[in-house]
């Protein structure tokens, strides 16, 4: 019997296989991987729990990398930070913080802006202008202008900051979810939808919507990175998260009025945490605007 053609690939496999040939996307998957499994795990693997004052030693306060604790119980091997904090178990747990924050603004924003796209395409006529119209003045303002007023107004937070950053972000999903519904919605397939009468919410959800999803996917990992690097641009600004719920960026802030006595750790190993996590989403999602657009392929 005969191979079955390339064509018949499974998108799954096709999207396997467009990663195994390119060693950056593989570069980006095992990155990936690895800051997930570290973020995930972080009560098990980190040396210190960073938000145990009980367990912390001010006079162990910005030792350098490789530095015994003052009791000797154990070895800082990134150093400590202002407050005695061991500046690996704090990473650890600071990519946590921000990989949670990007992930669910980018997951809430998008199920938003997703829908309200696709429903605009659909429905047409004022609803669609009104939104679109919207959508452009929010796109016409910098992100960190709309969220920094924002946070100025809710307060420091978790929940504070997600909402600033769906509140900046779901515009991004509305656009392109309306520009690919547009795409689909006078096909045949959508016409013989209406034809067997089938429900607006139905022809939405289960025929638009998932037609729409390929560039959405495209545009969500490229968000989820924009997130994280807005996340820690604001907590460095002193706006993001408090000091008790420690984010990358709140970690790099601290370290900042150390830098120019030669402490050096406190705030560059944060940011290469923080660099290797935004390149590692990066690689994946242009891997993945190559496979789900083949048009933009190299």
């Amino acid at each position: 019997m005969s191979a079955l053609p390339a064509h018949a690939d499974s998108p799954l496999a096709r999207l396997a296989r467009e990663f195994a040939e390119s060693r950056l996307a593989l570069l980006g998957l095992a990155l990936l991987a690895a800051v997930l499994v570290i973020a995930l795990a972080a009560p098990w693997i980190a040396p210190q729990n960073p938000y145990d004052l009980g367990r912390l030693d001010l006079l162990d306060a910005r030792l350098p990398p490789g530095a015994r604790a003052g009791n000797g119980a154990m070895t800082y091997v990134l150093g400590t930070d202002g407050q005695g904090r061991d500046m690996l178990s704090a990473i650890i747990y600071g990519l946590r913080v921000s990989l949670y924050v990007g992930v669910a603004s980018g997951a809430i924003a998008l199920t938003i802006g997703s829908l309200l796209g696709v429903l605009a395409a659909y429905v047409g006529g004022r609803f669609e202008q009104f939104l679109m119209r919207v959508v452009d003045i929010q796109l016409g303002f910098p992100a960190i202008l709309v969220a920094l007023i924002l946070l100025a107004v809710l307060g420091k937070g978790v929940d504070k900051i997600i909402v600033a950053l769906v509140t900046v972000q779901w515009a991004y999903y509305a656009r392109t979810a309306r520009a690919a519904a547009l795409v689909e919605r006078n096909k045949e397939y959508i016409e013989a939808a209406r034809a067997l009468g089938f429900s607006s919410a139905r022809i939405v959800l289960r025929h638009l919507l998932p037609n729409a999803a390929p560039p959405l996917i495209v545009v969500g990992t490229v968000q989820v990175a924009h997130a994280i690097a807005l996340e820690a641009t604001l907590s460095f600004l002193g706006l993001g998260l408090p000091p008790t719920e420690p984010s990358l960026g709140l970690l790099i802030a601290n370290g900042y009025e150390y830098l120019l006595s030669g402490k050096y750790w406190i705030s560059v190993y944060p940011g290469v945490a923080l660099l290797v996590t935004i390149l590692a989403i990066n690689l994946v999602g242009d891997q993945l605007r190559d496979v789900l657009n083949p048009r933009l392929a190299r």
